[in-house]
């Protein structure tokens, strides 16, 4: 089978976690023994966010101070761009470690095109960087101009987030997927840019795409299998964090749209996965990276499957 599976930021950098090189190592050192147990029987390609990551690189950016020199923060577009070849050099390596020396990795800086007059460039909602407290968010918001907004019961920096129109260069990824490689792209959501006013030249945009819809138009575009979306949690629950709280097993795209589901989390991962099942009549998951192969198996995580013709919704969800 050939799979897109979308690795979540939380799930390669802990929620709450110190962002250091460390701690990331360990969890992506994690993250590729389990993509190892299915890289031998499919073509793979991963994709990876990048929300704590490319947050972190801003941070770095804006903390450099050097006598009569003023630095402005590299653009967002760079940064994403850094944390592709960041984070794909480390899964690339730890999967090389993995698997057999003739099964090629490769890690493809991938550029996104977005439309530059997308609704969300007003409207931030794309949480990036670390955790804060009230204080210290206030605090922030003034020096640095950044928008923030809640994450739980902590605050964080949200930037743009528009939706990804085309990806550039499938034909590299088509190419290599025939050659039996394993692909690591679209890294982040991609690198957002956006057409100039000629209509042919391409240029940077301040924004960071959902990985979760890249990933999704990605897998529609390849032709997929299968999308999965391994996330930190077990499955899409209802109720979450209430008493009354439950996993959803196997559900579908209509069954899925009677709930409303949280913007900054589960929200795109729902969206996306969806998409992708509507456009294709294929399968979707979401669940724990640590269930990936009950995950493809179908025996865990949340299956989304494509609604049958004439069947009546379910209204117990």
């Amino acid at each position: 089978m050939k799979i897109v599976v979308a690795l979540g930021g939380n799930a390669l950098l802990r929620r709450g976690q110190a962002l250091s090189a460390d701690n990331q190592l360990a969890n992506i050192r994690r993250a590729a023994t389990q993509l190892a147990r299915i890289a031998h029987a499919h073509t793979l390609v991963l994709t990876h966010g990048n929300g704590p990551q490319v947050g972190l690189l801003a941070l770095q950016s804006a903390a450099y101070t050097a006598v009569d020199t003023a630095v402005e923060t590299y653009p967002l577009d760079v940064l994403g761009a850094e944390t592709e070849g960041m984070i794909g050099y480390l899964l690339e390596q730890e999967l090389a470690n993995l698997l057999p020396a003739k099964r090629a990795i490769t890690t493809l800086l991938t550029r996104v095109e977005v439309d530059p007059l997308d609704p969300a460039f007003a409207h931030p909602s794309k949480p990036i960087g670390p955790i804060y407290n009230a204080r210290q968010a206030a605090q922030l918001a003034t020096d640095k101009g950044w928008k923030m907004a809640a994450d739980g019961e902590s605050m964080r920096r949200v930037v743009a987030s528009p939706q990804p129109l085309r990806v550039l260069g499938l034909d590299a990824i088509r190419w290599l997927l025939e050659h039996d490689a394993l692909v690591i792209a679209a890294g982040g959501g991609g690198i957002p840019v956006a057409r100039g006013a000629d209509g042919h030249s391409l240029q940077g945009v301040e924004a960071v795409i959902d990985k979760d819809l890249c990933s999704s138009l990605l897998a529609r575009e390849l032709q997929a299998d299968c999308l999965v979306i391994a996330t930190d949690v077990a499955a899409v629950y209802l109720d979450w964090g209430q008493p009354s709280q439950r996993a959803l097993g196997t559900v579908t795209p209509k069954e899925l749209a009677q709930h409303s589901w949280p913007a900054g989390s589960m929200g795109p991962k729902v969206a996306a996965a969806c998409a992708f099942v509507v456009a294709t009549g294929r399968r979707a998951v979401i669940g724990s990276l640590d269930d990936i192969e009950a995950l493809l198996a179908g025996t865990a995580g949340t299956q989304i499957r494509p609604d049958p013709v004439g069947k009546p919704l379910r209204h117990d969800l």
